[in-house]
């Protein structure tokens, strides 16, 4: 159960009116939990709500990249629930992979990656460990992307580490039509070892 109630129907009109502007036309589920529990400080959802569209709807970054960077902030804070949320609708209509999603949500950046995409989610490690960007870090998103793209960047990773913090404190269950968050791979099994007592050979 979340530590503030979320708001349930009937909703007022005007509570009506702005949990469906939060929401993707034609949305076939209930407004998010963060969204309803948000909208019990209604001056503060629609403060948040002019960012929010904003990066979403209107930003500069491709969507492909702005979905890595969401995803793998919000892996990083272990907000499971919004990375279900994006990982189940956004993510996948701007193209990333269900393979990709898990790959932004572990350890690390492989060779799967272009180094585009690597650079941003090196990027996206180094603010969330240290809140600073080294100089290799930078340099390697300035051969990517323009001025007016790293500045929203570093908005759009601080933003869902923000959110992350609201619904991590809030202590939000996942939605029901979100993706499970990935737990972490199995540990390798070493060549000719025999499994412990009770261990799920699988």
């Amino acid at each position: 159960m979340p530590r503030i109630e979320p708001l349930n129907p009937p909703y007022s009109p005007s509570v009506e009116q702005a949990l469906r502007r939060w929401m993707p036309p034609g949305a076939q589920h209930e407004p998010l939990t963060l969204f309803r529990v948000l909208h019990r400080n209604p001056e503060l959802a629609s403060r948040m709500f002019a960012l929010g569209a904003g990066l979403l709807g209107h930003g500069l970054l491709p969507a492909i990249d702005r979905e890595i960077v969401i995803a793998r902030a919000t892996a990083r804070a272990g907000c499971g629930y919004e990375w279900g949320v994006h990982a189940a609708a956004l993510a996948q209509q701007a193209g990333l992979t269900p393979s990709q999603l898990r790959a932004a949500a572990a350890p690390g950046v492989d060779g799967s990656w272009s180094p585009r995409h690597a650079a941003l989610l090196t990027a996206v490690d180094e603010l969330h460990e240290t809140a600073h960007l080294s100089q290799p870090a930078w340099d390697a998103l300035r051969v990517h992307y323009q001025d007016e793209q790293l500045l929203e960047f570093l908005v759009l990773a601080g933003w869902y580490r923000t959110i992350s913090y609201l619904a991590n404190g809030l202590l939000l269950e996942e939605e029901p039509w979100g993706l499970a968050f990935p737990g972490p791979p199995d540990p390798p099994q070493l060549s000719g070892s025999e499994p412990t007592g009770g261990e799920d050979i699988r």
